[in-house]
């Protein structure tokens, strides 16, 4: 039980720690890009944090593989360089007892993974797309940024705000240039000391301005006219904004097994392929992680990561095939997985007896041709 908990503690702790360090590196380069496109005014800045934790869950899908691979490879190949390995193969321990207690622990991250892949990757891909919705939907207010000219959503004037108040609702010294609606119309510049912005039932949005002055003329006459005014209004939005139209990765699983369709079938062998890759993947990290003490426990690392780019891009690959209709929606991804299951048996049992005698099967009855 010491071994046990030895084993299963080390694998963890460096399974962990790879997928911290690449879940903070990834999520650092989106946060810099979510917050660029908040102060570009595309997204309110308060759904920074809230855009940037909903997509924990879609990079953990492609992260938490690769963790577990690392982790087996980084753990087991520090043992073998430290010769931990031998005093342990001296007390009894065989490298099938490391082999099954790795698989009992790819079993518990597969299943973390499975949960991750078929239900909180496709909500948050989902709950994501409601928040720009939304947001996009009340962009006459939340996305104006104080100090900054904005165009409006119906794209028919430009807006600078000096100040908004602490609660979003009132607008302090407003600037409005508003484009011809058609050729030859006139040009106007409004300015005024407050306004907000008000909502009716059909989701349009309406920029009401108070105490303010409207100089309007052609830009091709130095002739304009000068109006003030106690309450003046502008259409900043048409009408509600429609549903945008979902990817499949937005789907839950059970709506998506009712699709029909090589795009809706990808999307299911996608799903499934990365719980299914771990316990493959970690087989493979045992053997490869045997190093000499000489090689150190990095030894063996780049090509062991070859490796995994192999099958993680034969799966991308397979999946734009079956989204074609090049590969078959039945065969799908398994034959990927049988591969890589049969390239790992074959890499556990090569040294050990069983491996040794099928070697001397195939090559007396390939001498005796």
């Amino acid at each position: 039980m010491i071994v046990f908990r030895y084993l299963i503690g080390e694998v963890f702790k460096s399974q962990l720690a790879v997928f911290l360090i690449l879940i903070t590196i990834i999520m650092s380069q989106r946060f810099v890009k979510i917050l660029a496109d908040a102060s570009d005014g595309d997204i309110p800045g308060q759904l920074v944090l809230t855009i940037l934790s909903l997509k924990l869950p879609q990079l953990a899908v492609v992260i938490i593989p690769l963790s577990a691979f690392l982790g087996v490879l980084i753990a087991y190949g520090r043992i073998y360089a430290d010769s931990e390995m031998t005093v342990l193969h001296a007390t009894g321990i065989s490298e099938w007892y490391v082999t099954r207690l790795t698989l009992l622990l790819s079993l518990v991250v597969a299943l973390g993974a499975g949960f991750v892949t078929l239900y909180l990757s496709p909500w948050s891909i989902e709950r994501e797309y409601q928040i720009l919705e939304q947001a996009e939907a009340d962009s006459g207010l939340t996305s104006l940024v104080p100090g900054r000219f904005q165009q409006t959503s119906n794209e028919k004037a430009v807006v600078f705000v000096h100040e908004i108040s602490r609660d979003g609702g009132q607008l302090e010294r407003v600037f409005l240039a508003q484009t011809p609606a058609e050729a030859g119309g006139q040009t106007s510049i409004v300015y005024a000391e407050s306004g907000n912005v008000k909502e009716d039932a059909s989701g349009a949005q309406m920029l009401e301005l108070n105490s303010g002055r409207r100089y309007a003329g052609e830009t091709s006459s130095p002739a304009y006219e000068v109006v003030e005014f106690g309450k003046y209004q502008i259409q900043i939005r048409e009408q509600q904004v429609e549903q945008k139209r979902r990817k499949l990765s937005s789907l839950p699983t059970t709506e998506l097994r009712k699709q029909t369709g090589p795009e809706a079938a990808a999307e299911w062998h996608w799903r499934i392929a990365i719980p299914l890759s771990i316990p493959i993947l970690m087989l493979i990290a045992v053997p490869l992680s045997k190093v000499n003490p000489r090689q150190g426990k990095f030894g063996r690392l780049l090509p062991a990561l070859a490796l995994y780019l192999l099958y993680y891009m034969l799966l991308i690959g397979c999946r734009s095939a079956i989204e074609d209709g090049t590969i078959p929606q039945q065969l799908g991804m398994w034959w990927i997985h049988a591969l890589g299951l049969i390239f790992g048996i074959i890499m556990l049992v090569k040294h050990r007896t069983l491996g040794q005698k099928f070697k001397a099967l195939i090559t007396g009855r390939a001498s005796h041709v």
